[in-house]
């Protein structure tokens, strides 16, 4: 298994363990078990895994926490289970970087059936010349997620980048709350739509609008990125 994709499993019961591990294994992946946030942190670290499932709730460091930190350094795809099903766990959660979420209680072909998606969507990256898009001070790149803004590097998430170079793809195009959603993060997040929101008021205060371009808002609908002449 020493090239087969490594997930690091996140929860305070056993029996998630036992149970995700036995589905995970079967897909030809490894499994590498932590039960609380710190433990969490330190296997990350120590494994290096390739995608994390991430419980919201565990002793000693929230899931929260734990995704938070990673993400301060790290763009590993997580998904985050939870047992609560509250709107605002869901949305702090994806706005914190995750990639999906799933509440509790789940099917383990669910998470399955998830962690392929997104590393699929990770895989289905854009031909190499279109890999950049480029404007007057602002570069994105997606092939690394970095993003420029007068030849500096501005710090982004994940999510963050996927957005903003889904808007610089194509300027003037105006874009739904509920496409960004379903293109972005590659599900149907019904009633979730304050996520985009929420992304795009935090892309901008890292990229302030200039005289070249800027996201504006388009009441009612979504946005589009507008380019200045």
């Amino acid at each position: 298994m020493a090239n087969a994709i490594k997930v690091l499993l996140c929860d305070d019961q056993q029996m998630i363990h036992e149970t995700l591990r036995e589905y995970i294994e079967a897909e030809g992946f490894s499994c590498v078990s932590a039960f609380d946030g710190e433990d969490a942190l330190a296997k990350f670290a120590s494994e290096k895994p390739d995608f994390i499932v991430l419980d919201l709730m565990m002793p000693r460091k929230s899931g929260i926490d734990v995704c938070q930190e990673i993400r301060r350094q790290n763009n590993t795809p997580i998904i985050m289970l939870t047992a609560k099903g509250e709107e605002i766990d869901r949305i702090l959660g994806l706005e914190l970087g995750a990639d999906d979420y799933i509440v509790k209680p789940f099917s383990p072909r669910e998470v399955i059936a998830r962690i392929k998606a997104v590393l699929r969507r990770m895989g289905e990256k854009p031909k190499e010349t279109d890999q950049i898009v480029r404007f007057p001070g602002l570069q994105v790149n997606i092939s690394n997620y970095e993003v420029q803004v007068d030849g500096k590097i501005v710090y982004c998430t994940p999510k963050e980048v996927e957005l903003l170079y889904k808007l610089c793809s194509a300027p003037g195009r105006v874009w739904s709350r509920e496409q960004l959603l379903s293109d972005v993060w590659g599900y149907d997040y019904y009633g979730d739509t304050r996520v985009v929101d929420t992304q795009i008021k935090r892309i901008r205060q890292k990229l302030p609008d200039n005289e070249y371009w800027g996201i504006r808002s388009i009441y009612g609908v979504g946005y589009k990125f507008e380019v200045r002449t």
